[in-house]
């Protein structure tokens, strides 16, 4: 194998499901299931950008510990049921944590729906949460200022998919700085 290759794709039925570095070792099913045990709190918020000339919200989740993005996503509104759809969506891939907010009128109710345990952000929490989501925020306007969706009915997918890279770079650099 030539040395200019670095990254190897690793297949999970089928389909690329993420890159190792060659010579790395592939993390064991009890590795990743302990990783998901030892997160704790899920600090979750939500914010509006602009893009294009729409405002959209912005969900995202971190795990201040490690100030680890663990998901986000976009929404046209802001209500219960998107926040119940977004809380779903994180207990199915990281299990049940308590959720630390903001106050939000909807996050309690969907919180107790799912059954979560809910309290509103400490100062740290806090700052972690804004923090990142200012630095979120400033780099997807900028990319949607460099690279706007030329096509009718974009349906933001170059934002989802901007969004995506960037916090597969984001996690992956704080696993280099450890």
């Amino acid at each position: 194998m030539k040395a200019c290759f670095r990254k190897a794709v690793v297949f999970c039925k089928e389909k690329p499901c993420f890159y190792l570095e060659l010579g790395s070792k592939v993390p064991s099913k009890e590795s990743i299931l302990k990783e998901k045990e030892d997160r704790g709190i899920h600090c979750i918020d939500e914010t509006l950008i602009k893009v294009g000339s729409e405002y959209i919200w912005l969900w995202i989740t971190i795990e201040p510990k490690n100030k680890e993005i663990l998901a986000l996503t976009i929404s046209k509104e802001r209500n219960m049921f998107v926040a119940e759809r977004y809380l779903s969506d994180i207990v199915k891939v990281y299990g049940k944590h308590p959720v630390s907010t903001d106050g939000g009128t909807w996050y309690p109710m969907a919180c107790r729906f799912l059954k979560l345990k809910h309290h509103i952000h400490s100062s740290y929490e806090k700052s972690i949460i804004e923090r990142t989501m200012q630095y979120i925020k400033d780099r997807t306007e900028c990319f949607d200022d460099y690279f706007p969706c030329r096509r009718k009915n974009c349906k933001l997918k170059h934002v989802r998919n901007w969004l995506n890279l960037f916090v597969d770079y984001h996690n992956r650099e704080l696993r280099v700085l450890k």
